[in-house]
């Protein structure tokens, strides 16, 4: 009996040290209110992807932040001088994690199953791929597309495994995920978490990481928390270790804390608010004028975030050349004009503030997702809506559902939204008549839009005719008040030195994969 518990005392210790070195060989990183909800990990059909889909699918290209690109699953590339043809070099050794090669059979099947899905246009100008040989394919182009490398490095361009893919249909990403990336996918529920697991036989990491092997964090779990407080909190006392996001006003909380180090790199996303110029009353372009100029983005920039990031007057990351537009097409706070445009459109101030026409009051749905920082920013929206004379009543939605809600396509008036993309590209996605409902938000289906859609989107064939194209195209979006541009936050994000070590210098647009790779735990 003695024997027995000395031997039961024992295992017990056992396990107690290999548990132990097993949860330092593991991290919680968590996704916030802006990410929560992604329905799965298909990178061929998806709009919603989250910021694990980097750590399941490897690209051809990553993006740094000075906007260079570096070969991920491609070696080299070159392009003719005609730009009607693109010629890659691929990667030796890489396997997917279900052992399958990847070679350039992998790309000439891989392209053609855009065909017909949200994401097709990122493929549009390839007209046809030839396989060289095992580890070289050619792009033979219908147009010349100074756009590709971009879309190559864009998060959705991760590749999937052909066997897995055909074999699973609807049901790949969701019941699992096949990549060449540093973890795989152990599970998956929406909207809760993602467990990954490292790919111990990953060799192929970009020079954007110290590590081209192996990650050192053995295992990740990734946990979708909705309401930004929870986060807070969640980091605070050790739930999480890593916050891909951080709103702006939790800052000083979390640069308060002696464990947690805050992080910040150039941002990559715009807060706005979509108009729907289909329903009653903004199908008046003087009442979607007075309600985009009524949003105080000085106002809101420094009372809600602090002086942190940028107001924004238009719809695309300062970073852009694109976002450059003409003074007179910027969007910023003039309640004058806001009054003086109702006034014209007939509605006349009512004594309770709110303003009347025809019997009927100014008053307008203003729809806005879960979550502490969206719920504030749109408290602030209705009360400048209210300064000028609308009634707006919020309805919080969880972000898994407003998106279906939007697709209802004249349930909508208002939102707030914002986006996360380095391309003007966006322009195309959220505004193009192809796409009524989600992603176009605001139901613009307008003519000379669309011929400036076409333009932009292939007519270009150069980076600088590109840049024209677009700039254009985004003027005239501006001019027809489909939104109202708000707030151009910072990229934060946060994470324990208790638990974690990131290296000093963030590479690429986001936090992305390439960080992770050199990421490691404390203890």
């Amino acid at each position: 009996m003695r024997h027995f518990t000395r031997i039961a005392l024992l295992t017990v210790s056992a396990l107690a040290v290999s548990g132990t070195a097993l949860k330092a060989q593991e991290a919680t990183f968590a996704v916030t209110a802006r990410e929560v909800g992604a329905p799965s990990y298909n990178p061929i059909t998806g709009t919603k992807l989250n910021s694990a889909n980097s750590l399941i699918f490897d690209r051809l290209l990553l993006q740094d932040a000075d906007q260079s690109f570096h070969g991920a699953l491609a070696q080299s590339w070159e392009q003719t001088p005609d730009g009607m043809q693109w010629t890659f070099k691929l990667k030796p050794g890489v396997k997917f994690h279900d052992g399958e090669p990847f070679n350039a059979k992998v790309i000439e099947w891989w392209i053609p199953k855009f065909a017909g899905t949200e994401n097709a246009y990122m493929v549009a100008n390839i007209d046809k791929v030839e396989v060289v040989d095992d580890l070289t394919v050619r792009f033979h182009m219908k147009a010349p597309d100074p756009n590709l490398l971009f879309n190559f490095a864009s998060s959705f361009m991760g590749v999937p495994s052909p066997k897995a893919y055909d074999q699973l249909g609807d049901k790949f990403g969701v019941t699992a995920a096949i990549g060449t990336g540093p973890y795989k996918m152990e599970s998956f529920t929406v909207g809760q978490q993602t467990v990954l697991t490292r790919n111990d036989d990953y060799t192929w990491g970009s020079d954007l990481s110290a590590n081209r092997g192996p990650a050192k964090i053995k295992k990740i779990t990734v946990r979708e928390i909705a309401e930004d407080s929870t986060a807070f909190l969640e980091l605070q006392t050790g739930g999480v270790d890593l916050l891909y996001t951080v709103p702006t006003d939790f800052l000083p909380r979390l640069k308060a804390e002696k464990t947690v180090k805050v992080m910040m790199i150039p941002g990559t996303e715009i807060v706005y608010m979509p108009i729907n110029v289909t329903v009653e009353p903004f199908t008046d372009i003087k009442v979607r004028a007075a309600a985009a100029y009524a949003i105080n983005q000085k106002a809101i920039w420094q009372t809600l975030y602090g002086g942190v990031g940028t107001p924004a007057n238009q719809f695309l990351i300062s970073s852009l050349q694109e976002s450059k537009v003409d003074p007179k097409f910027a969007i910023s706070y003039d309640p004058a004009r806001s009054k003086k445009l109702l006034d014209e459109a007939g509605w006349t101030m009512g004594p309770d503030g709110v303003r009347v026409k025809n019997g009927q009051k100014l008053q307008v749905k203003l729809w806005t997702s879960n979550g502490t920082e969206f719920k504030r920013i749109t408290e602030a929206v209705q009360a400048e809506l209210k300064d000028v004379g609308f009634q707006a009543d919020i309805t919080v939605f969880d972000a898994s559902s407003i998106n279906a809600q939007y697709k209802k396509k004249t349930e909508h008036q208002l939102a707030v939204r914002s986006y996360s993309w380095t391309n003007a590209d966006i322009i195309d996605w959220f505004f193009s008549g192809k796409r009524l409902g989600y992603p176009n938000v605001s139901m613009l289906d307008d003519p000379k839009a669309e011929e400036l859609n076409v333009i932009a989107m292939t007519k270009s064939k150069t980076w600088e005719e590109r840049v024209a194209n677009f700039k254009a195209y985004h003027e005239y979006i501006l001019s027809q008040y489909a939104f109202a541009p708000i707030y151009e936050p910072a990229n934060i994000f946060a994470y324990s030195t208790k638990r974690l070590k990131l290296p000093e210098a963030i590479r690429g647009t986001r936090l992305t994969s390439q960080t992770i790779l050199d990421a490691d735990v404390t203890k």
